[in-house]
C-alpha cells in the first residue's frame, strides 16, 4: 500500500513533543511520511530524527530578531526549544505555592490565555502548511484547539498526554485540583471556581473557533474530541474507573526509542553496597525553579544514596553534591531502567515512563496536571506525594527509605511494568493512526 502522510501538532513542551516523536518514529519506520507542525523553537531538533519540519510561530518574532546566542544553541543541540514556557514557568513559580483552587485564577487562566493567543496567531500559517502538506491524517497532542486541523479534510486524532482528568466526567475529580478520588467534598467548590474563572475565556475561544469553520467545543473544554479516534496516555494500574466511548483508546505507555544511549558514570556504578541509585527530575520546566532545585540537592546530599540529576535550563546556577551526577539534558528513557527510584514533578510522561519500567516514585508537583498525577500515584500505592514547598527536610529521606524498603511495592511495580511493556503502546498508537489514515475521511 502507498505511504501515508501523517501530520503531528504537539504542544511546545518536551512531554507532548517526545510522545509524538515516539509514535511518529514507528510510523516513519513503516515507510510513512511524518511531518511535524511544531512551534518554531523546535527548529533543527526533529529533522535529525527523520521527520519533516513545517514549523509555525505562536507569537510575533522579537523586534530585534533571534535572541543573542539562540542560533548557536540550536546548532549545538542546546537551543531554546520551548523557551517561552521555560521563561513563563520561572516567572510564575511563586504561584505554585498557592492551593490549587487559587491557582485557577493566578496560573491556569493566564496559561490558557497564552495558549489561546498562540492558536489564534498561528491559524493562517497552519492552514498554509496543511494546504501544502496535504496530510492523510492529522494528530494533535495539545490542550487547545487549532481549527485548521478540523477543517483540513483529513481524519483528526486527539492525543491526551496529560493526566486523563483532562477529559472531564462527574465520576472523577476535577482536573488541576489534585483532589482525592474517595473524598468528593471539595469537588463542587473547585468546579464552581473553574467555571467562574475559565468560562469567559472558553466562550470567546469557542466563538472564534466556530468562525474558523470548526465545530463547537465541548462544554468548558478548550480542545475538540475526535469523532473517530482519541488516544490517552496512562497506565491501567493508575487509571480512573469510568467509561469512555468507543473512540477512546488507552495507551498504558508511549516510551520513545529515539533517546541516545547512556553509559552510567563510574562514580555511580561503583556506589557503596546497600545504597540506591535514584533519578531526580523536575522536567524541563520545573527545573527552572532554581530555589527548589537547590533545596532538593541540599537535602539529598545528606543521604547515602547516589543520584542522577536532570539539571534543566538553569544548570549553570546549580552545584551538585559529591553523591550526584547530572547534566542539562539527559536521555530519560535510558536512565529510568537503571535506577531504583524516581523523584519527579509528576509530568505525565515521566510518571508513565516510571510505571513502564516498574519504578516507585516520589512526586513533588508544581503545576498543571502534576497535582492530579501526584495524588493518583499516592492513592494507587505506587509512591508518595510530597508537599513540594512545605515538606520538612526529614520527610524526603524518610520517603526514600520507606519506598526502597517496601519489597511488596517494588515487586508489584516490577510486575506492572512488565505488563505495560508487553502492551507496546507505541505500536498500538501507530496501528490505530495508520488504520484511520487508510480508511480516510468519512
Amino acid at each position: 500500500m502507498s505511504p501515508l502522510t501523517v501530520l503531528f501538532l504537539p504542544e511546545s513542551a518536551y512531554g507532548p513533543t517526545n510522545n509524538c516523536a515516539g509514535i511518529g518514529d514507528v510510523l516513519r519506520g513503516r515507510g510513512h511520511r511524518v511531518v511535524f507542525a511544531a512551534e518554531s523553537s523546535w527548529r533543527g531538533r526533529l529533522a535529525p530524527l527523520g521527520f519533516e519540519e513545517r514549523l509555525v510561530d505562536l507569537a510575533p518574532p522579537p523586534e530585534n530578531g533571534m535572541q543573542d546566542g539562540a542560533e548557536d544553541g540550536l546548532q549545538d543541540g542546546a537551543g531554546d526549544a520551548g523557551q517561552f514556557w521555560k521563561d513563563f514557568i520561572r516567572e510564575t513559580a511563586p504561584e505554585f505555592r498557592k492551593p490549587t483552587i487559587e491557582q485557577l485564577a493566578s496560573f491556569i487562566k493566564p496559561t490558557f490565555e497564552a495558549l489561546l493567543d498562540g492558536a489564534r496567531y498561528c491559524e493562517p500559517q497552519l492552514r498554509s502548511v496543511l494546504a501544502d502538506v496535504r496530510p492523510d491524517v492529522v494528530v494533535e497532542d495539545n490542550v487547545v484547539a487549532f481549527p485548521a486541523l478540523l477543517t483540513a479534510g483529513a481524519p483528526y486524532v486527539r492525543i491526551v498526554s496529560c493526566n486523563p482528568l483532562e477529559v472531564p466526567g462527574p465520576e472523577v475529580a476535577p482536573v488541576f485540583s489534585g483532589l482525592p478520588a474517595d473524598d468528593r467534598s471539595a469537588w463542587p467548590a473547585f468546579r464552581a471556581e473553574a467555571d467562574r474563572v475559565l468560562r469567559p475565556l472558553w466562550e470567546s475561544f469557542d466563538g472564534w473557533a466556530r468562525e474558523q469553520g470548526a465545530p463547537p467545543l465541548p462544554e468548558l473544554q478548550f480542545v475538540h474530541t475526535s469523532a473517530e479516534l482519541n488516544l490517552y496516555l496512562y497506565p491501567e494500574a493508575l487509571d480512573y474507573p469510568r467509561a469512555l466511548d468507543a473512540t477512546w483508546h488507552r495507551l498504558d505507555s508511549s516510551v520513545r526509542q529515539t533517546d541516545a544511549e547512556f553509559v552510567l558514570p563510574a562514580a555511580l556504578a561503583d556506589r557503596p553496597e546497600g545504597t540506591a541509585l535514584i533519578y531526580l527530575s523536575l522536567g524541563s520546566l520545573g527545573s527552572a525553579d532554581v530555589e527548589l532545585m537547590k533545596r532538593l540537592i541540599g537535602v539529598l546530599a545528606a543521604t547515602p544514596h547516589r543520584y542522577i540529576v536532570s539539571m534543566g535550563p538553569c544548570h549553570a546556577e546549580l552545584d551538585l553534591a559529591p553523591n550526584m551526577w547530572g547534566a542539562e539534558f539527559l536521555p530519560q528513557t535510558r536512565i529510568i531502567p537503571l535506577v531504583d527510584l524516581v523523584i519527579t514533578h509528576g509530568g505525565n510522561n515521566t510518571v508513565t515512563e516510571a510505571v513502564h519500567f516498574g519504578k516507585p516514585m516520589i512526586v513533588a508537583p508544581l503545576f498543571w496536571d502534576q497535582y492530579d498525577n501526584a495524588q493518583r500515584v499516592a492513592e494507587t500505592g505506587f509512591g508518595v506525594r510530597l508537599d513540594t514547598y512545605r515538606f520538612a527536610d526529614a520527610e524526603l529521606p524518610a520517603a526514600i527509605d520507606r519506598l526502597l524498603g517496601d519489597r511488596g511495592l517494588r515487586d508489584r511495580a516490577a510486575a506492572v511494568g512488565a505488563r505495560v511493556r508487553a502492551g507496546d503502546g507505541l505500536t498500538r498508537a501507530a496501528d490505530l493512526i495508520e488504520a484511520l489514515g487508510r480508511r480516510g475521511p468519512r
